[in-house]
């Protein structure tokens, strides 16, 4: 799977720009703050329709402009398909080969897309919110009913907390049972999905994590063994927590179980990398997840995807930028750096210069 061409209008600091990409390593190279990140993230939207940067698509606008428009031809298994997105403040209008989608889910699965940047370090350093958004929007691109079961899951879980905060005790025991059967049957998928990607992500982990230090660390990586079973016992096993847990959850005023508290542990050398890693250690294992997440795409889709690599080459030591140069062999990777980094120097790549929102070839 790879990107063929990237247009850009008005988004962020580009106001009309073209620029195509090689099968392999495309490195975007510039001054800092000239829209190298622009255009990786510009990338990443069309395969997620989200940003990796901002909650809010409005904020995608190049400054004084009505909207943005971004499109990529692609080529895949399927053959070619272009993409397209028009931002507007509060709307959107996204194409795929023409036609209108209306729907997010059916943006994701067309082009598959890895991203990484210095940001990403928030994988291990951060609350359970960065982990459990890892875990979605990587499985949602993998799996639409993933995706639809997430949807579907947070709209009745909104509703739920809602419902715990009415003052009518007897409304909410009556009602709560309803509410909780059908939260299970999204939740199990959930779980379920959750537990396969981490079963296949640890090991993988592990050995690129392992490679990339020379054996000097292991890394270890598992979800909270909270659910087990197929997804019918993972329904009624969380139905039977939130009945146990009625008086606790009204109390509190929101849900205190269920997917939405999931975490991963992720150990390196057998300790708790969340609070014990050095920044050097966080930033290897962070890296190290996100080329397995490149793994498990390709044994799952049967195609790598596009690998995003932001501004990474500056956090990495020498040997580790070789390292990760030659780890990416084989698909296609965008890399952006300040400059044409010398790891690079007598390899075959694609080098695009950025310069105030401008390609230079």
């Amino acid at each position: 799977m790879r990107i063929k061409n990237l247009k850009l209008k008005n988004f962020r600091n580009y106001e009309n720009q073209s620029v195509d990409f090689t099968e392999g390593l495309n490195v975007i190279f510039g001054r800092n703050a000239q829209g190298k990140t622009n255009c990786a993230e510009a990338v990443f939207y069309l395969c997620t329709g989200t940003s990796p940067r901002c909650r809010r698509d409005k904020q995608l606008i190049r400054h004084g402009a009505d909207f943005a428009e971004i499109s990529a031809i692609c080529e895949g298994a399927y053959g070619e398909l272009e993409i397209s997105a028009k931002i507007f403040e509060n709307s959107r209008e996204v194409k795929l080969n023409g036609n209108k989608i209306t729907r997010n889910a059916d943006i994701l699965g067309n082009i598959f897309s890895v991203f990484f940047s210095p940001h990403e370090l928030r994988l291990i350093q951060d609350g359970p919110d960065e982990r459990r958004r890892f875990l979605n929007i990587s499985i949602s691109q993998l799996s639409k009913p993933y995706y639809i079961a997430l949807l579907r899951y947070n709209k009745i879980l909104e509703q739920r907390n809602n419902l715990l905060k009415n003052r009518d005790l007897s409304l909410v025991y009556e009602t709560l049972p309803v509410w909780d059967e059908q939260l299970c049957k999204y939740a199990a998928i959930i779980a379920s999905k959750r537990t396969e990607f981490a079963a296949m992500l640890s090991p993988v982990a592990e050995e690129i994590h392992a490679f990339l230090t020379d054996g000097a660390e292991s890394l270890k990586i598992s979800p909270e063994k909270k659910y087990k079973g197929d997804e019918k016992e993972l329904s009624e096993k969380l139905f039977a927590e939130l009945s146990a847990n009625y008086e606790r959850d009204i109390r509190l005023g929101f849900t205190g179980s269920g997917p939405h508290r999931d975490d991963l542990d992720i150990f390196i050398d057998g300790v708790d990398a969340k609070t014990y890693a050095s920044q050097g250690q966080t930033r290897t294992a962070a890296l190290s997840i996100k080329l397995a997440e490149v793994e498990i795409f390709k044994k799952t889709s049967g195609e790598y995807p596009v690998l995003i690599l932001d501004d990474v080459m500056s956090e990495l030591d020498l040997p580790r930028r070789k390292k990760l140069v030659n780890r990416t062999g084989g698909l296609q990777t965008l890399l952006t750096c300040t400059h044409a980094e010398r790891v690079l120097y007598g390899k075959e790549v694609n080098k695009i210069r950025v310069d105030g929102g401008k390609f230079k070839f």
